[in-house]
């Protein structure tokens, strides 16, 4: 079995999501012994965006910068790592009510049309392999569920969802601490509630 763990915060050891997606990753790691792990770290190793140089070299221009062609190569791998992964585990903080940009860098090289899904006669069909489970380390400074004035803006764990769903992955778990931002007292019951979350996640 092999798990492939995300991380997308920029705030190193202060970050609520990369503590949880690191207790997921224990989590499922005594559920299931063995597990072979494969870590990204989007932080510290970005993508570049994507631009007119990446599209035409998907169209077939040869490549001639290096820095591009190492690009290419690093979003292929992301390819391969996800298809290859049977758990998934992504630590996604809610950055101006969306994913960071380094994990945006990320979606853009693995929901590609003919590879990571198609558009067939129903329409857009995912094709990753069925079976995946995917986890979310979700992490906000505010409150955006249920019935929150501020639901509206979460374009976050909505997106992520989506995004994924639309490429096969239909099997998501997500763990959230939320309201970070409102008072020591909230973000301590939040993240204890998250942990209980974790605690609580079965094989």
């Amino acid at each position: 079995m092999k798990l492939l763990h995300i991380d997308s915060s920029i705030l190193g050891q202060y970050s609520v999501s990369r503590t949880l997606s690191a207790e997921i990753v224990a989590r499922q790691l005594a559920l299931h012994p063995g597990t072979e792990v494969i870590y990204r770290d989007l932080a510290s190793d970005t993508a570049l965006h994507l631009s007119g140089a990446h599209l035409a070299a998907f169209q077939g221009t040869a490549v001639t910068d290096p820095a591009l062609g190492a690009d290419l190569a690093a979003g292929g791998a992301y390819l391969d790592d996800l298809f290859a992964a049977d758990l998934i585990v992504i630590g996604a903080p809610m950055y101006n009510f969306s994913v960071p940009s380094q994990l945006k860098a990320w979606i853009d090289r693995v929901v590609v049309a003919g590879k990571s899904f198609q558009y067939g006669a129903n329409g857009p069909e995912g094709l990753l392999p069925k079976g995946k489970k995917v986890f979310i380390a979700s992490s906000r400074g505010g409150v955006y569920t249920r019935d929150s004035p501020a639901a509206a803006f979460d374009h976050h764990e909505t997106y992520l969802k989506g995004i994924l769903s639309f490429i096969g992955l239909i099997d998501i778990t997500v763990v959230r601490a939320e309201g970070l931002n409102l008072s020591p007292e909230v973000k301590d019951a939040s993240i204890a509630k998250a942990r209980a979350d974790i605690a609580a996640l079965a094989a």
